[in-house]
């Protein structure tokens, strides 16, 4: 048994890894921390949880008792607990915060004295899958940044981004976290809709890496617009990010523009050989509704060709595929166990 501690517990993440874990076949959960909960059991605050566990919230932090913790911290927390305290060596971390996601930058990390710098791997399965299964301590992708890679990943490794590219995306009101906030309030978000953090999303971060990761050597660079600018030489992903009034899922098109072009078909063969060995990851003929993924670990793609253009619409749901879901799913990579297990979660047509 993989034997869990989960810090941060009580949370939106918190509640799902727990109520995804205490039903996986693998996993004993040994602590929930959370100081504020101590004594208390889960199921007072995440109470969809009542009878599924008997387990309580703990003050304690026995990181000698696991083989795994996950960090489910708001960001930047994640960094300042690493430096304040230390984690056994042996003992892997999976952190869904975006404190390491990104290469490079190491200012921050090189003063934990008990991680190398630059150790994280960032855990995207689609694209890092052999640097999981060996990681000791893994980055878990960003929600909107897991949705929009998935639709674009194939055209990247194909050399075909070679234009700017424009995408749109809508989040649920979890995706903001469990802390009550004016735009997460029920009288504000309902029947409403609205842009936020246009064009200056902390996630393009996360997209640019990896499409630069994955572009072959003559294809142009993908530009970090939140580091470089605008004036930058290369491409830009252009993202507006989007409230909507449901609860979770995100539901993202990217608008790409080929130098010539391409039939559908070539287009969706070239979606259905890289995701052909995904887990949870699939290409879909038909045109995609939110519904069919929310509540599931799975990722869908689908694409439509107008001569140059080529919209993608991918989606998933925040709060799994794009947070707790894809880090049970690291686990199981990192331990060598079946991908899927505790992940058997299916969506409901209603």
């Amino acid at each position: 048994m993989i034997k869990v501690g989960i810090l941060g517990a009580a949370g939106y993440t918190g509640g799902e890894l727990i109520r995804l874990l205490v039903n996986h076949p693998e996993v004993e959960i040994v602590f929930a921390n959370s100081e504020s909960n101590a004594g208390n059991k889960v199921y007072d605050v995440h109470e969809g949880l009542i009878g599924e566990t008997e387990l309580e919230f703990t003050s304690e932090m026995p990181f000698d008792k696991v083989d795994v913790v996950f960090f489910c911290f708001g960001h930047g927390k994640s960094e300042a607990f690493l430096k304040e305290h230390t984690i056994p060596e042996g003992v892997k971390i999976i952190d869904l915060a975006q404190d390491f996601r990104i290469k490079g930058t190491g200012n921050l990390k090189s003063q934990i004295s008990n991680l190398k710098p630059h150790d994280f791997v960032y855990g995207l399965p689609e694209t890092h899958r052999e640097e999981i299964v060996k990681c000791q301590h893994l980055a878990n992708p960003g929600c909107f940044a897991t949705c929009i890679q998935l639709g674009l990943l194939p055209l990247a490794k194909a050399g075909l981004l070679t234009h700017d590219i424009s995408v749109n995306a809508i989040t649920g009101s979890t995706g903001a976290g469990q802390k009550p906030g004016a735009t997460t309030h029920f009288s504000w978000r309902n029947n409403n809709f609205s842009v936020y953090k246009l064009f200056i999303h902390q996630h393009l971060h996360e997209i640019t890496q990896t499409l630069n990761e994955l572009r072959p050597s003559n294809a142009p660079r993908v530009i970090d617009t939140l580091n470089e600018g605008y004036d930058a030489e290369g491409i830009t992903v252009d993202f507006i990010p989007y409230r909507g009034d449901f609860a979770r899922g995100i539901f993202a098109t990217e608008v790409v523009t080929l130098d010539k072009a391409m039939t559908e078909e070539k287009v969706v063969a070239l979606y259905k050989e890289y995701y052909k060995d995904a887990a949870f990851t699939h290409y879909s003929d038909k045109a995609l509704d939110m519904k069919q993924v929310v509540n599931t670990n799975k990722a869908l793609v689908h694409v439509d060709v107008f001569g140059k253009k080529v919209v993608i619409t991918s989606m998933i749901d925040n709060l799994l595929k794009g947070a707790v879901g894809q880090a049970v799913q690291n686990m199981n990579i990192m331990f060598g166990i079946d991908e899927k297990a505790g992940l058997n979660l299916k969506a409901s047509a209603f």
